[in-house]
């Protein structure tokens, strides 16, 4: 009877195994909440509106990121020159997608501005063209977010162009999604600079 029993209870534990709940996958945006408000046009929703004189025009061309992080999993350090993929914490796009539609949302906010990166832009408009190369992006649960980036600003139809470099660095608590807030935030900084970058005209005499 022993091995009966034996039997009875390995074919139990195999039955609730399997019966256990997968591990739920958990997706994490950087666009969102950081970024301040445009006041919305008092016209109807379905009326087209013209961009009133004087707007601010961008391309905020496609942003280039380390192969190491290049993927929807978050890729965490854990130790000297050790890191993690955490396969149910998730970008909810790739992430040099999410880099870049968060820094057009905070600079079209800062300026009031239209991004038109593969859009047509009306005659006579000289967009400010902006391009981001991420160096680092690094998530160090319960001490940091980190953003090492090079960027430039040129305005179309002129020559000179600012480049320069943004080292931001977010504490954070524990959490991944601590790891996600601290990120956003230090965009929302990457994207100010940039915004005041494209305010000085985006000239190199201008500064970073």
């Amino acid at each position: 009877m022993k091995p009966t029993r034996a039997l009875a209870g390995v074919a139990l534990v195999l039955a609730l195994a399997a019966c256990a709940s997968p591990v739920p996958d958990q997706f994490y945006t950087l666009s969102g909440s950081n970024t301040a408000a445009v006041p919305a046009s008092s016209a109807p929703a379905s009326a087209p509106v013209a961009a009133p004189a004087g707007t601010v025009y961008i391309e905020m061309l496609a942003v280039n990121v380390p192969a190491q992080v290049k993927r929807n999993q978050l890729v965490v350090t854990t130790g000297a020159g050790q890191v993690d993929m955490l396969e149910h914490h998730r970008w909810i796009g790739p992430l040099a997608d999410e880099i870049g539609h968060a820094l057009s949302l905070q600079v079209s906010a800062d300026l009031g501005a239209i991004d038109v990166y593969r859009t047509p832009y009306p005659p006579g408009a000289a967009p400010y063209r902006i391009s981001t190369n991420i160096q680092r992006f690094e998530s160090v649960p319960g001490q940091y977010a980190l953003i090492d980036a090079t960027w430039s600003v040129r305005q179309v139809g002129r020559e000179a162009v600012l480049t320069c470099r943004s080292v931001l660095r977010e504490p954070v608590g524990q959490g991944y999604e601590a790891l996600v807030v601290g990120h956003r935030a230090a965009l929302a900084k990457l994207g100010n600079a940039i915004s005041g970058a494209v305010r000085r005209g985006g000239a190199a005499g201008g500064g970073c």
